[in-house]
């Protein structure tokens, strides 16, 4: 994942903010990588905070991997997700839309919720003149 990121930085990618993101395993991915890649934002697609519980293992949690995030960070998670819902943090957006892990309800709520997102993280990424 690193290496691609630095292959398009140098190339087609040159100069641009970059956001990092990603849907459930791919999300921890990008917040594991957001530093190394010099991310100005994580997009998560439903992070599954809590893996499903096996039996006589205590409850695990993921929440560390978002918190070691440290650029603004979204997070689209459906209100039924299995996986639990992480809570919102200065940095962190939360977005609650319909459905469950996969979000297929309502494409247009998590449309509507990257969008705003983007332009504002993209905003102010841009260099000021």
């Amino acid at each position: 994942w690193v290496a691609v990121i630095d292959q398009l930085r140098a190339g087609e990618l040159a100069g641009l903010p970059l956001i990092v993101g990603g849907r459930s395993m791919g999300a921890r991915v990008a917040c594991r990588t957001a530093e190394e890649t010099g991310a100005v934002g994580v997009l998560c697609l439903a992070f599954p905070l809590e893996p499903p519980r096996r039996a006589g293992k205590p409850p695990q949690s993921r929440l560390p991997e978002l918190d070691a995030v440290k650029v603004p960070t979204l997070v689209v998670q459906g209100e039924r997700c299995r996986f639990g819902m992480p809570p919102p943090r200065p940095a962190r957006e939360v977005t609650k839309v319909p459905g469950d892990h996969n979000r297929k309800a309502d494409l247009e709520a998590v449309a509507a919720a990257v969008r705003g997102w983007l332009a504002r993280v993209v905003a102010d990424a841009a260099p000021t003149r």
